[in-house]
Formats: C-alpha cells, structure tokens, sequence
C-alpha cells in the first residue's frame, strides 16, 4: 500500500443529486472530478440501472451539476452552450437554457430557454414548471429594452458595477456576494406559450419543498429592511392560480414541508427554549392549525464533517405515506421514517455519513461515506446495505487509510467522544508529533468517515485527534446548547481530550503538538492560542476573532452572534468581549498560520487580520494566507488549485514547528 499523498483528492470522484425515476427503475446522479490545470470541477451526469446495477455516464460537456426527471426515460439540465448567448450574458441579460436528453441514449438537445436567472425548477404539469429565480429590485431588465435604448442600458450596467448601495441586513451572503434587494422569487413557467407570471412578491425569497397533484408547498421570507429567523408556509395551486398562506409569520423557522399521504407535514423550529440551533419539530396542518405531530431532538440533515463532498442532494423523501429523513446521531448520520401516527424509525445503520438518498419499494438507494471509504451509491434493500458503484475504489486498494480509534471520557458528569487517528506505520517504540483538529459549527459532529487532510497528515507521520466537544450535534438540544458559554465548556473539553489522549498514546509527544480548525474550529484555535500555551503552532482557518465585530459585518452576525452570545454590542458588550479571542491576544505565544477567503462573508477577512494584526503586534510569529475567489467553503469545494495550496501551507506550518 501507498501512503496518502496531500494532492491524491484531485483523483476522488465525488457525487452527488441522487434521485429515481418516476418509475423507479433508474436513478440519475451527477460525478464531479477535479481539473487542476483549469483551476475547476468537471461535472457530468450518470445513469445508474437499478434492475441491473450498471452505471454509465450520460452527459460529457462537463457542465453538468443539476437536473430533474421530465418522466421516466428523459432528463433535464441546465448547460450554457451557444456562443452567442454567452455574449448575451455577458452584457447583462439574464437567460437559463435547458437541455433534455433521452437516458438510453442519443444527443442532448435544447428543450427550452427562460430569461432569467433561474436557481430551481420542479414540473408541476405538462410543460409547466415552477422556477424560482434571481430578482433584483434594483437591477435592469436588458429584455425589455430594444435598439439604442439597450445600447444605453448596457452601458448603465456597466457603470453600476463600480457602486454598491445598501439599505437592508442582511446585504451580503456567503458565496453569493452582495444581496441587496435581491431575491429568489417564485415564478410559473408556460413552455408551450413562454409565458412567465410571478407567483411570490418581488421582496420575498422562495424555497419549493414539494409539488404534488398540481400543487405546490413553499416556504417564504418576506423583508425589506431586516431578515428575521421565522418565515412562512404557502401552498399553491396551480388550477385555481391561488396562493395560500399555511404557517404564518413569527410563529416558527420552517425548514420543509411535504404532501404524506393526505395531510402536509412540515418541519420547524419555534426556537423558545434553545434558540436559533433548535432542532426542529415534525407538525402537521389541522383545521388551519400547527398541531406538533412528533418531538424528534436530533437533526434532520447530515451533518458528520468531511472534506470529501462536493454538491448536495435531497434530505427528506416522501414513499408509501412516509416521510423519510436523514438525521445525525451521535458520529454517524441516519435514514429514519416518519408515519402519520408519528413514529419514528431509524432504517439504515450506525456506518458514517448518508448524504443524499431517494427510496422506492424494493428499498433505499442513497450516496454515503461508510467506513473509511469515499463517496460511493449503496442500496439497503431487506434490512442489507450494498456497495453498489466503485468510483473511488483505487483510492481503498493502493493508499493506506488509517481507521479512526475510538476514545471516550466523561466531563461534568457529560460524555465527551472522540477520536484519534495513529500515524502509518506507527511503531510503539518511536516518538511522533500531534495534531488537534476542530470541527465547526459548533453544531456539526466529526465522525468515522474519510477526512482527505486528517488522513494525509496521518499519512505524514502526525498522531490526529478530534472530538465532539458540547456544542456539537448528535447529541441533543441540550448538549449542543453552549449559547453564552463559547470558550469555557468547550475549552475544558477539548483540553481535558488533549490530556486524555496524551495520557492513552505515549508515543505522542506532547511537545510537539499542534491544533487547527475552521469556522467555530477556527474561533476556538483562535482561543486556545490565547488561553494556552501547550501548543507549540496552530493554524486558524476562516476563524472568529471579534464577536463585535463580526455583529455588524457578516451575512449571519447579527442574529447568529446576538443568539450565541446571549448578548449585542448595545446591552451587553463586555459579555461579547469577554467571548472574543482578541481580547486575549495580547496573552498568545503560539505561532500561527491564519488561512482566510477573500469573500467569506461568514467568517470574513476581517476576523483574520485583527487576531493576525495582534499577533504580529506582540511579537508571535504568524502568517496569513488570504484566497482570492474563494468563500467559507475553501477547504470543502474551493478551486482545485487553492484547496492544494491551503493544504500545503498548513502542512509546512507543522512541518516548520512540529518536526
């Protein structure tokens, strides 16, 4: 076997959009690869045979990311391939084009064109589709010009893109870039006639969780100076052109809702006793009324942490009068089915991650990472789970991966797990550096799963070890709850970890440690370095430094920081303060490396270059490495070439201090 090498992702094959046919015979799935040399992902879709369990790829222009089913033997994509529209767009028109293809083979052919921007598309009927798409109350509309009166139109686009004018928060979104008065505004699309007519206002953002029968449920939030955390439920229908509010505003923060049998069932959260990162409740609609239908406390998404996906895919499905869901436990996210009598049922077993699924009656398929494996299609029919692809099959036959050990302690009468990966060919008798690695969130959990950066280091000769501190999710509304606590329940775990482990591998060298993390891991490396001085580097990734700051400046921060902190900068800025690691910079020994993206507008640039700036200030070596082009999720789907480039300088980092 080979050891890991730190450029070996650019070989995975990530998938993701896994979704059955009407008739269940086939699912569609797109295959994503790295192209280092463009500096880019090739996206293509595949066709998987569930009959006979082959797979093929189906589209080759390498633009291929999303779809949907137009009916059992027909797909449909988006894809930019006419020269002259490009131009178009260019200039400032907005279009989407559709393309169509039979999954039996032939040609892509162009189905239909919109001008618009368009962001989701579901068929409600034949020819008709509901889309949601970019509006912008500011913008302007180059199809309703013509002739010279265009000319000048382009021209004012031009001009506008030297100026930003805000008048509302949240005025920028991380990946999305500025946001002001933009929207994503639901519209139904006539294919036959091209007639578009907007369903939702132009200040609303729109979200279709499901279509059924002609209808349609989706959620809204509707604002036009500040966006709160509670939205609102519709349904429409298409044959009486009627909109009608379900859920209304400042009641809960819905996350779905769905057509099960002949009631729609939502998921919300009215967020009264653990605030914004509340798991949400199963409710159901009764004579106009929310009535709860199932207390569920754990979360119904994936969220086991791994540097190895790219793309999503469906959460929650609906079959036979149940509403399927995935949900995280503990370290390892799960199918559970909900009834109508509300019962809950975990279906698929404790194996790692399920990242996106769909099920019909002979079982489940669903895209996961179980073991130590990477991404690959499985199918769980008969209470059996089956690997049923092998596109990153070479990666467990020639590298060595090492399986994480499991280390478990109790903490204020609360049990802390984690884990802890041995270096290659670790011999008993030899002395080996370390490497702390936190998760984000906090509400997340590290598990089990392949982890390319934890891997290689391990691959590198490093002991790695990472936990699931309070805070983490998996556990409970009451073990992730550490509003008003950031930097003290969590410290003492992670560092009583850190004892625990130092304690169970001797050969780990506590000299020679080093710590990392990003988001929350960034926050609490940014802590650690001013609280502690075991460490001897650290290396904070799109960190918090200043919760202050961080209030008026970030897409999140003034409802995130003013619900974590339990506190703003107006009734409680010492409480904010007290919570900030710069405050305790001045107290900080440890070098760091300080990894950012230019437009992270999560945990932006700002909070680097001040715990940087403090750093330098008193004399502690630090380096920061700002990404141009790149947003919060560098380490996770940034550009092939950055994600290299990150990798390397926290390598070195270590290498520098640790060897």
């Amino acid at each position: 076997m080979e050891n890991l090498k730190l450029r070996d992702f650019l070989d995975y094959k990530f998938l993701s959009g896994l979704e059955l046919s009407p008739d269940k015979n086939h699912a569609a799935f797109a295959v994503h690869t790295s192209d280092y040399d463009n500096n880019k992902y090739l996206s293509n879709i595949w066709i998987y045979d569930c009959f006979t369990y082959e797979y093929k790829k189906l589209t080759g222009m390498n633009d291929e990311k999303s779809f949907i089913w137009l009916d059992n033997d027909t797909i449909l994509f988006p894809s930019l391939r006419d020269d002259k529209l490009k131009k178009k767009i260019e200039e400032g028109e907005q279009w989407t084009v559709f393309y169509a293809i039979n999954i039996h083979g032939g040609e892509a052919y162009e189905y239909m064109r919109i001008p618009m921007k368009v962001s989701n598309i579901k068929l409600i009927a034949q020819e008709k589709f509901l889309i949601t798409a970019e509006y912008d109350h500011y913008g302007i509309n180059l199809h309703s010009h013509k002739g010279e009166e265009k000319e000048k139109a382009i021209d004012m686009i031009k001009e506008n893109k030297d100026y930003e004018v805000l008048d509302e928060i949240p005025f920028w979104a991380n990946g999305e870039g500025f946001i002001n008065k933009k929207r994503n505004r639901l519209y139904l699309f006539d294919k036959g006639t091209k007639d578009i007519v907007p369903i939702s206002g132009q200040f609303e953002n729109i979200t279709v969780t499901s279509v059924k029968d002609g209808k349609a449920l989706y959620v809204s939030e509707n604002y036009t100076n500040k966006l709160e955390l509670t939205n609102e439920l519709y349904s429409y229908d298409l044959y009486s052109e009627k909109a009608t509010q379900l859920v209304g505003e400042d009641e809960f923060s819905i996350f779905f809702a769905e057509f099960v049998g002949d009631e729609i069932i939502f998921t919300a959260s009215a967020m009264d006793k653990y605030g914004l990162n509340q798991n949400p409740c199963f409710y159901k609609l009764k004579n106009g009324e929310a009535e709860l239908l199932s207390y569920h406390d754990f979360g119904m998404h994936n969220s086991v942490g791994s540097d190895c996906r790219y793309g999503g895919g469906a959460f929650y499905r609906v079959f036979n009068d149940c509403l399927y869901f995935i949900s995280t436990e503990s370290k390892s996210s799960f199918i559970k089915k909900l009834s109508l009598d509300g019962k809950i049922e975990k279906i698929t077993g404790d194996n790692g991650s399920v990242d996106c699924f769909d099920v019909c009656s002979e079982g489940i398929i669903f895209i996961g990472l179980r073991g130590t494996r990477l991404q690959e299609i499985y199918t769980y029919e008969k209470e059996t789970e089956t690997q049923r692809t092998k596109f990153n099959e070479l990666i467990t036959e020639t590298k060595n991966v090492i399986k994480p050990e499991t280390l478990e302690f109790v903490n204020d009468g609360v049990k802390i797990e984690g884990f802890v990966l041995k270096p290659v060919d670790f011999d008993e008798n030899k002395c080996y550096p370390g490497i702390l690695d936190i998760h984000g969130g906090p509400k997340t959990v590290s598990g089990e799963v392949f982890f390319h950066e934890m891997q290689y280091w391990a691959n590198e000769g490093y002991f790695v070890f990472f936990c699931n501190p309070r805070g983490s999710d998996g556990r409970g509304d009451e073990f992730a709850d550490i509003r008003g606590k950031y930097g003290t329940i969590d410290y003492d775990d992670l560092m009583k970890f850190t004892d625990l482990v130092l304690e169970k591998y001797p050969q780990l060298d506590k000299c020679r440690i080093g710590v990392t993390g990003g988001s929350y891991g960034g926050f609490m490396t940014n802590w650690i370095i001013g609280h502690t001085d075991r460490f001897k580097c650290a290396a904070s990734q799109r960190s918090i430094s200043n919760w202050i700051s961080k209030f008026g400046t970030t897409d999140i921060g003034y409802y995130f920081n003013s619900d974590q902190n339990q506190s703003t900068p107006w009734d409680n800025v010492e409480k904010m303060w007290f919570h900030s690691p710069l405050k305790y910079a001045n107290q900080a020994v440890t070098p760091t490396l300080f990894i950012h993206s230019e437009q992270d507008y999560r945990c932006w640039l700002a909070e680097g270059l001040q715990m940087f700036t403090a750093l330098k200030y008193h004399g502690v070596d630090a380096r920061l490495c700002m990404f141009r082009g790149e947003n919060h999720e560098l380490s996770r789907s940034g550009k092939p070439r950055h994600r290299v480039r990150r990798l390397e300088e926290m390598t070195n980092w270590f290498e520098k201090y640790l060897k």
